[in-house]
């Protein structure tokens, strides 16, 4: 009788919600439009008269009115009056160029760089592919030339004054010298591929990471002046000795590179970077200076990389943020990932082609961003940086065929303009029409809120509340949600991303005390509102300037406050994020709406002064597809970081689950290959040991290094602000009780941490014995060492066990729960009906990471049913 009546009190319990309120109810007086302003950009034949065969190159010399248009059989074509365009052939090389250049992926003519004395000295450099047949035989070769041009004719050149800088036999059919353009220090850089033909699984040559070979896959930069104080270049079959070397080069002097003796005589000190596979096209930004191009990927990821003074982009170690070829590099080696990747698909593209950075008058919306393409699916993209950082990245428009194949700007007004090597144009990019509904100008205008001051909404929009927040820099914050149609249903996950209807809303408003702990100094900061629209999800912020609240501007905002905090008064500064910058957090990987899922949503909240389950709550309401209800009291939670009660792992993977796993996952935004999602056990996650692209100041360092914080870069980067801080958006504070209990992790329970295969070596001697396999029980104790491992039971002890026990008078189990570790009692009609084990679905069987080991007590059905139970456990 009192198991009986135990059991009816946890249905009343169970029944509540739908008790407690009243039916869902729709909203009808939102006004965020489905479909957020905003205006297509077109490409369109800029010069309609003209054709050109297979362009891959737009450029013009500084200060002049020109335009150069080079082909890629071999020849290069000026517009001299852009008004009324017609072409002159200023330059033809076709002879001396690969004539197969049409079966092969970068072969041909590629690039042309005016000096910038040309009007002086009448130099031009060239970058090519070509043929040399001897004895019969057919060899390949890239070379780097300088031409003249003509004394008595400012638009032709002299195919007879070709002065080699270099040449080099090339094994494969593309990848080669790519494109030579002048920085704003009067010196050439040169971009070089890794010599392969794609067509392998990488680096066929070991062309990379590599400083004392050829000229290939890297960065060159070079002194075509050959200034007294430049240093002579190491002979090389084809180098002519027609250019010097800076002295400033990043690898000038060297005597070793990735812990490898490098030959002094054989030293390459021309590179600049290094770590490229094909970096097809690149250009220096007129106003900052930055140095950006396209890196082409082998299958998997396309980049765009910022490049800088001895930077090592990966190749072949890492492409974009997955394991290269050549997997693991030396410790101590630092990589710098790239600003921005898409994946290798039928979505986003196959082949990157680096732009230029539009800095001209007529598109404002465009204006700091850099234009870049795929070649295969004619996508185009507007990516702006924050410093080294991408800010956003936009889609302008996707011209319905292949073939973009490299960028310039009109050197009347840096208009975009586009190399159609297949249709043999050249595109302009133009305005096209403003699509969308209008954004609400207010707050009020919304339609979220029926009363401002006191901020209650509407019906049909709700509260909510999260187990674990993001960090806002002690911001107070409030949220809401709405599917407004209350025929329209959430399709719930229990571990993975919810999926919602069209048309549904969040709102978090942000509070800030001005003085720390006294709530009456609060101020209202703004109020985000995130849509699902038709085309994805957007978010804009309405930033309050007292009783009612305005929208602000795509680019986003800044304000400081003076915060007394204690004795002290500080500046904090507040960020209000960019359309994009919501998009940068608000990712697909995240599901688009960050923290409203199964393990944030599940927590108890308080309704008509009585404390209820959230997700029986949404349950009972109709939010979900179907009725969850016999399966919530199992679903995951996140511990809350105050919540002493569970393990300090669990609390420290809750919070990196809240504030990086939207960018730090399998297809994820972030270039680390680490899992911060709760739902991913730590020994998979990649956090212990886990490899860096960037080691920052010791060779040492991982993601984490147990029981050592000072090696432990994620901690490292939580605590320390500037470059390299994260989360990288939306903070200028360091969260410092996060820090505290991380770095206590770290350094207390981590410090005695072993992988199951030090596990198995500890008291086996060996992973590979037979009594040392996972499935083994060598002391018979009735657990295999995959268990003992996981509850740190002594193997070889059958006395030291895990504890499960049925108590069938009371109709219970009884488990000793270790610490750190999640149970789950589970039942089945009959044996060998493995996959049809479900859990018992009782508060008490709830998951939960302990801190301290317990004694757990599962009430068990009471019907007549005959069952099966067991009992299994869970490491973080």
């Amino acid at each position: 009788m009192k198991v009986r009546a135990l059991l009816s009190v946890l249905v009343a319990v169970a029944l509540l919600p739908a008790s407690l309120f009243a039916q869902r109810q729709g909203n009808a007086t939102l006004r965020m439009p489905l479909d957020p302003p905003s205006r297509e950009f077109i490409a369109e034949n800029a010069f309609p008269g003209l054709s050109f065969q297979n362009p891959v190159a737009i450029t013009s010399p500084a200060g002049d009115q020109r335009l150069f248009i080079i082909e890629r059989p071999g020849r290069i074509y000026v517009i001299t009056n852009l008004s009324a365009p017609t072409k002159t052939l200023f330059l033809d090389i076709s002879h001396r160029v690969d004539s197969d250049y049409q079966g092969n992926g970068s072969e041909g003519l590629t690039s042309i760089a005016f000096h910038p004395n040309f009007r002086s000295n009448r130099q031009i450099f060239l970058t090519y592919s070509g043929l040399n047949r001897l004895s019969g035989e057919v060899h390949r070769f890239n070379r780097l030339s300088r031409f003249e041009i003509s004394t008595s004719n400012p638009n032709a050149a002299l195919a007879d004054s070709e002065a080699i800088l270099f040449t080099q036999a090339d094994e494969g059919y593309g990848h080669n010298v790519n494109e030579a353009i002048f920085g704003p220090d009067g010196y050439l850089y040169v971009s070089v591929g890794d010599e392969g033909d794609g067509l392998g699984k990488g680096d066929e040559f070991n062309n990379s990471q590599r400083i004392d070979n050829d000229f290939y896959s890297g960065i060159l930069r070079l002194d075509v002046d050959q200034k007294p104080d430049s240093l002579l270049p190491n002979p090389h079959p084809g180098n002519p000795q027609n250019y010097r070397i800076p002295r400033d080069n990043p690898w000038v002097g060297v005597t070793s590179f990735l812990g490898r003796a490098i030959d002094p005589a054989k030293l390459r000190a021309e590179f600049w970077a290094i770590g490229l596979r094909n970096p097809w096209k690149m250009s220096f930004d007129p106003a900052t200076g930055n140095l950006l191009l396209g890196e082409v990927g082998l299958h998997s990821v396309e980049e765009i990389n910022l490049i800088v003074k001895g930077g090592n982009y990966g190749w072949a170690y890492r492409q974009g943020d997955l394991t290269g070829p050549l997997g693991t590099p030396p410790a101590g080696t630092q990589l710098n990932p790239p600003v921005h990747q898409y994946p290798y698909d039928w979505v986003n593209g196959q082949c990157v082609i680096g732009g230029i950075t539009y800095r001209g008058t007529r598109i404002p919306e465009l204006h700091g961003a850099y234009i870049f393409a795929d070649y295969a699916l004619g996508n185009i993209w507007g990516l702006w940086l924050d410093g080294q950082q991408a800010q956003r990245v936009a889609k302008l428009n996707t011209i319905p065929y292949p073939g973009i194949s490299g960028f310039g700007a009109d050197p009347r007004n840096g208009d975009v303009l586009i190399a159609d090597h297949e249709r043999g144009q050249i595109l302009r990019v133009n305005p096209g029409n403003a699509q969308g509904s209008a954004l609400p100008a207010t707050l009020a205008d919304t339609g979220i809120f029926q009363d401002l001051n006191s901020l209650t909404p509407h019906a049909g929009i709700l509260p909510y509340e999260i187990n674990s927040p993001l960090w806002s820099d002690n911001a107070h914050k409030k949220r809401w949600f709405s599917v407004p149609s209350v025929t329209d249903k959430i399709t719930f996950s229990k571990d993975g991303n919810w999926s919602f209807p069209l048309g549904t809303v969040w709102v978090k408003h942000f509070d800030l005390e001005m003085t720390k702990g006294n709530p009456a100094t609060t101020r209202r900061l703004e109020t985000r509102v995130l849509v699902k629209g038709r085309s994805g999800f957007y978010g804009v912020t309405y930033k309050w300037n007292g009783a009612n609240a305005e929208l602000v501007g795509p680019d986003g905002a800044e304000e400081t406050f003076t915060i007394k905090d204690g004795n002290i008064s500080r500046t904090q500064k507040w960020r209000y994020p960019s359309r994009g910058e919501c998009l940068a957090c608000h990712t697909t990987a995240s599901g688009g709406a960050i923290g409203f899922n199964t393990a944030q949503l599940n927590r108890e909240i308080q309704r008509s002064n009585r404390a209820v389950s959230q997700l029986h709550d949404l349950n009972a309401l109709g939010y979900f597809h179907g009725d969850m209800s016999q399966q919530l009291h199992v679903m995951p939670a996140l511990a809350p970081l105050s919540d002493t009660t569970q393990s300090r792992e669990r609390r420290a993977r809750s919070y990196l689950a809240a504030n990086c796993a939207q960018c730090h996952q399998p297809n994820g935004t972030a270039h680390a290959q680490w899992d911060a999602r709760a739902s991913t056990p730590l020994s998979q996650a990649g956090l212990i040991n886990g490899s860096l692209l960037t080691q920052g100041d010791s060779a040492q360092n991982r993601v984490i290094v147990p029981g050592s914080p000072d090696r432990s870069m994620l901690l490292k980067r939580m605590a320390t602000l500037g470059e390299g801080h994260m989360p990288p958006l939306g903070t200028s504070l360091v969260d410092q009780e996060a820090v505290q209990l991380i770095s206590q992790w770290i350094s207390q329970d981590l410090a005695g941490y072993q992988t199951f295969s030090q596990w198995q070596q500890q008291h086996f001697g060996s992973t590979t014995a037979p009594n040392a396999r996972a499935d083994a029980d060598p002391d018979n104790d009735g657990a295999n060492n995959e268990l003992e491992y996981v509850v740190r039971t002594n193997p070889k002890a059958a006395g030291d066990a895990w504890g499960v026990a049925l108590d069938a008078e009371n109709n219970q189990l009884r488990v000793l729960q270790p610490a750190n570790r999640a149970i789950e009692a589970q039942s089945v009609d009959r044996l060998g009906q493995h996959g049809l084990w479900a859990p018992i679905n009782v508060p008490e069987n709830k998951p939960h990471y302990p801190a301290a080991a317990r004694e757990v007590t599962i009430p068990l059905p009471t019907d007549s049913q005959s069952r099966y139970f067991r009992v299994r456990i869970h490491e973080p």
